[in-house]
């Protein structure tokens, strides 16, 4: 809970990786804000496979990323073949600063899932626009 109310949130790679490696500098940071997030949290593909790639040379990471996915924890909720056109404008509106397939999809998200905040480490996230003019809701540090 924050502020009395429990906050439901997008997940970017960032804060999942951190969150499953505990030698990562955000790692204290991301499993606090997990307490504090409604169940489950919303994730992407992309995400997740960027997730995986991260987490490597991890293997216990590994299959905890597939069993918050089993146990309901983590929700994959969206399909990027849906959202293709949508997907296209925001890669090309973003051309000046290069966004990421996977940041397209967060952005995408929060445009369908009104009400949730994307819990990340990416600055750049603070920069994209849903609907082209509304800024994110995010769940980040401070930067330092």
């Amino acid at each position: 809970m924050v502020s009395g109310v429990t906050l439901r949130a997008i997940v970017d790679t960032g804060p999942l990786v951190a969150y499953l490696d505990r030698a990562e500098k955000h790692h204290v940071w991301a499993a606090a804000q997990i307490r504090k997030l409604a169940i489950p949290l919303l994730v992407c593909e992309p995400v997740l496979a960027e997730a995986h790639y991260l987490l490597s040379r991890l293997p216990e990471a590994r299959d905890a990323l597939f069993a918050l996915l089993q146990n309901g924890a983590l929700k994959i909720a969206f399909r990027p073949g849906e959202h293709v056109s949508e997907l296209r404008t925001l890669l090309r509106k973003h051309g000046d600063r290069p966004m990421s397939y996977a940041d397209a999809c967060i952005v995408r998200m929060a445009e369908i899932h009104n009400g949730h905040a994307v819990f990340t480490l990416d600055a750049d996230l603070a920069i994209y626009r849903k609907h082209g003019r509304e800024p994110l809701a995010l769940i980040a540090p401070q930067r330092e």
